[in-house]
């Protein structure tokens, strides 16, 4: 059960849950005394440590290097593109490398965790810069004002500035820091264009008014751009990890106590998931003693490893393992008994199918269990074990525990296809309470509303691991899953960080404003979540990005003592990063109900 239970922390814990229950199961089908047990446990240990050190061999080669340049590409292609006077008959810059960057960062073998996620929304963001600038560059080719001209073309070109130290950083794996100039140059435009007023033609003046909402905007995503880069890649996760862990304990969103506590009811995944482990593996232990069997130990062994928290993974598994189990049977079996008879034969053979499997798995799961079969025949025939016995032994076993743990779903036999938005949306109200809990310095409802969003979470993403595992998954389907969940995870971490400063602030009420912002932002939240399981347009409503830009304002004026100034900083930046979160979730389901009725 509590194997079953880490998968609540993510993938990687619940690959230690599940290899925790195979040692179990297999350790415990020959128990040793002490004395007898340390010589084994020390080749256990040594073999993950060997494991290990092939791992960390591999860090100089950086395992997001491909994701880390192609984004960085992008963003030097978009730059290019801002610095220059396009004319409007031109087709829309960089299309061809966001449809390469968007193949590269969604998919079923693609790796998960903080630095993806900012890939995913460094995405995001590029494809919006392009959109303002584009809007930008239209403007400018309608506005008659030589100097507002000027600015336009001099807020293109500090946003192209602004991508440029972004793609150097992603480059060089280092922090965003040379970004800083070309952001202060962005809002000296800005500020250049504040000044613009009724002293330009009336058509101008409109003009205005539709170029101010679009820098602003564009100033946000680049603010986002910048921070989201210092977190991408190996070095982005370290640094991510170094600044949660400064975090008040409860505050950090990765607390693994704190998730498990928040996934102890029937209502999670990860409880029922662990419920279904504990009762099939103690059926399968029991049974296999019961009978007798010869090798027992592979029918909970196999059990515990075709049992996945969704139904369409434990099947396609369960399938792909028979089948690959008794391929692998039989071609192993051939090829020691007919070709790799000395001991040097069988140890090349070893080394291949071990290659083999480490790089055929991800692949496709049956080739790689066929070949692990394999691997596993020729290591026990160096025990003098025969390969038919062995092939009989593992072909009972693995029939017995895929059809156990295929039986263990029969009574729920559901599509994540069909519950990932539901999902995704109660993630979406959990982090808006968390937020309006904040606000309103509630600490009873804070409590609560942070445990609701740690198992909204895991929830979330073990919907959005199962919807990856199903046979005819529907790709535009995984890729908006991925990119909602990515960015409603930027507004939660903008609400930490709010939450961090309110509690070591000396007033931490919020002015009238403040208050107001807050409302607007959890009814626009609340409307996208609606939106989400309706699979429709979200219904437009306050501008936040002006409401932001007035909030800013307001409480830069209204500050006089470094307390209210340290707390007007904390929710300037909080502000900025929650308005440019819930706009991107808007653009994603705008965009995607398009595409739905096309």
């Amino acid at each position: 059960v509590c194997g079953g239970m880490l998968v609540a922390l993510g993938p990687d814990a619940g690959r230690i849950g599940l290899i925790s229950m195979i040692l179990l199961v297999v350790t415990s089908a020959d128990p040793r005394t002490p004395a007898q047990a340390i010589g084994p446990a020390l080749l256990l240990f040594a073999g993950g440590l060997l494991s290990t050190t092939f791992a960390l061999a591999g860090w100089p080669w950086q395992r997001y290097r491909p994701e880390r340049n192609a984004i960085a590409n992008l963003c030097r292609e978009l730059a290019l593109s801002a610095r220059e006077n396009e004319k409007s008959t031109q087709a829309p810059p960089v299309t061809q490398a966001l449809s390469d960057v968007e193949n590269l960062l969604h998919g079923s073998y693609r790796a998960r965790g903080v630095a993806m996620d900012a890939f995913r929304i460094l995405a995001e963001l590029v494809e919006r810069i392009r959109l303002e600038l584009l809007t930008l560059d239209g403007l400018r080719e309608r506005i008659h004002d030589h100097d507002l001209r000027s600015t336009l073309v001099r807020l293109r070109g500090y946003a192209g500035r602004t991508l440029d130290c972004v793609a150097t950083a992603l480059d060089t794996a280092t922090t965003p820091l040379t970004a800083t100039a070309s952001l202060e140059g962005f809002d000296a435009a800005m500020g250049a264009l504040d000044r613009f007023d009724t002293s330009i033609d009336n058509p101008d003046r409109i003009a205005l008014n539709v170029a101010h909402n679009h820098a602003r905007a564009l100033a946000g995503q680049l603010r986002a751009a910048v921070r989201n880069a210092d977190f991408a890649g190996s070095l982005g996760e370290l640094r991510m990890a170094a600044h949660e862990i400064r975090l008040p304990r409860q505050l950090q969103p990765r607390n693994p106590m704190a998730t498990v506590r928040s996934n102890l009811r029937l209502s999670s995944v990860a409880a029922r998931h662990a419920i279904r482990c504990g009762v099939c593996l103690a059926l399968a232990v029991a049974g296999a003693r019961h009978a007798d069997i010869a090798h027992g130990y592979w029918i909970p062994m196999t059990t515990a490893i075709v049992l996945k928290p969704d139904f369409a993974g434990t099947l396609s598994i369960g399938i792909l393992r028979v089948i690959g189990t008794l391929l692998g049977l039989a071609l192993a079996t051939a090829l020691v008994h007919f070709a790799f008879g000395s001991d040097w034969q069988r140890v090349a053979l070893l080394a291949l199918l071990c290659f083999g499997f480490r790089q055929l798995t991800t692949m496709h799961y049956g080739i790689g269990v066929m070949l692990l079969t394999g691997l596993i025949v020729v290591l026990l025939s160096f025990e003098g074990q025969s390969p038919a016995g062995t092939m009989t032994a593992r072909a009972i076993g693995t029939s017995f525990g895929s059809g156990l743990a295929l039986l263990a779903y029969l009574l729920w036999p559901t599509w994540e296809r069909g519950r990932v938005r539901e999902s995704l949306a109660d993630l979406l109200d959990a982090y808006r309470r968390y937020f309006l809990s904040v606000v309103d310095d509630d600490p009873h409802a804070r409590v609560q509303a942070r445990r609701a969003g740690r198992s909204a979470r895991t929830n979330a993403q073990a919907s959005m691991d199962r919807l990856r595992g199903e046979p005819s998954r529907d790709p535009r389907l995984t890729t908006l899953a991925e990119s909602v969940f990515a960015n409603a995870n930027r507004f939660v971490r903008a609400a930490m960080a709010l939450d961090a400063a309110l509690q070591s602030a000396v007033v931490r009420k919020p002015g009238d404003e403040a208050h107001a912002f807050a409302l607007d932002a959890d009814h626009a939240l609340a409307r996208i979540a609606q939106a989400l399981r309706e699979s429709s347009m979200p219904q437009a409503g306050a501008n936040l990005r002006r409401e932001q830009v007035a909030l800013a304002a307001e409480l830069t004026h209204s500050a006089s003592t470094t307390e209210e100034h340290m707390l007007a900083d904390a929710w300037i930046d909080t502000s900025d990063r929650i308005a440019d979160s819930i706009d991107t979730l808007a653009h994603l389901l705008t965009r995607d109900a398009d595409a739905g009725t096309r």
